[in-house]
């Protein structure tokens, strides 16, 4: 995969060091900068393309994660501490990982792992084709799956809602269901195909996309409501 860009930011120079030593070692990272602090760290975020931080927990000023809280769009985050207790805190913000000083090569490559894991999900998610080619009423359509609210299976057909027009598909909703981005669509029932992001709302075992109303299995239903605020 293509280079990972990474910041330290840790007002200890010995764990800067370390850090800066084993990043060396990891031929996809790339050492963008270190920071003592969290303000000289914003900066650093505003001036370059910022992948993976290293960030410290207790610092002058406000704390590692409290920054990490004020940041609008922040990049992957492998917490670095010398102490345990912050762990819930750290997990809290969907950090990659949690390492505990002193930590080991071994410990922090294995953390680093997890992150590029991370990242070429990402980045698979975005090479998605943007358009998909649907047969209905003998003429085909190129539209962005996005656009779908939901596709609902009927027999050896398929109903495919959007906000202004309704195609009616010769196809088995489980061959439209592996056509369409699995991040952003979930089988709800045995007859609907929801898109997780245009629900409006989840009221007991139905989900309301604009003005339609869809019913979910109750044995989907849990793992509807991980991924809806996952989304």
């Amino acid at each position: 995969m293509s280079t990972i860009n990474c910041l330290i930011i840790d007002d200890e120079p010995l764990s800067r060091d370390i850090l800066h030593r084993y990043i060396s070692e990891v031929k996809e990272l790339e050492l963008s900068g270190a920071c003592a602090d969290a303000m000289e760290a914003t900066g650093m975020l505003a001036r370059h393309s910022i992948d993976l931080l290293f960030l410290d927990i207790q610092m002058p000023g406000i704390s590692g994660i409290s920054w990490a809280r004020s940041l609008t769009s922040a990049p992957l985050i492998i917490f670095t501490t010398a102490f345990p207790k912050y762990a819930v805190e750290g997990f809290e913000l969907n950090a990659v990982d949690y390492l505990v000083k002193p930590y080991s090569f071994e410990r922090f490559l294995k953390a680093v792992n997890r992150a590029m894991e991370i990242l070429r999900q990402q980045k698979s998610k975005d090479e998605i084709p943007r358009r998909m080619i649907l047969k209905a009423d003998r003429k085909l359509y190129a539209v962005d799956p996005s656009e779908i609210l939901y596709m609902e299976g009927q027999g050896d057909y398929v109903r495919i809602c959007f906000s202004d027009r309704k195609l009616v598909v010769h196809s088995t909703l489980r061959q439209l269901e592996e056509s369409v981005p699995p991040e952003l669509f979930m089988r709800v029932h045995k007859s609907y195909v929801i898109n997780l992001k245009r629900i409006s709302f989840i009221e007991g075992n139905q989900v309301r996309i604009d003005e339609h109303v869809v019913p979910v299995s109750p044995s989907r239903r849990e793992e509807l409501l991980k991924r809806f605020s996952s989304v």
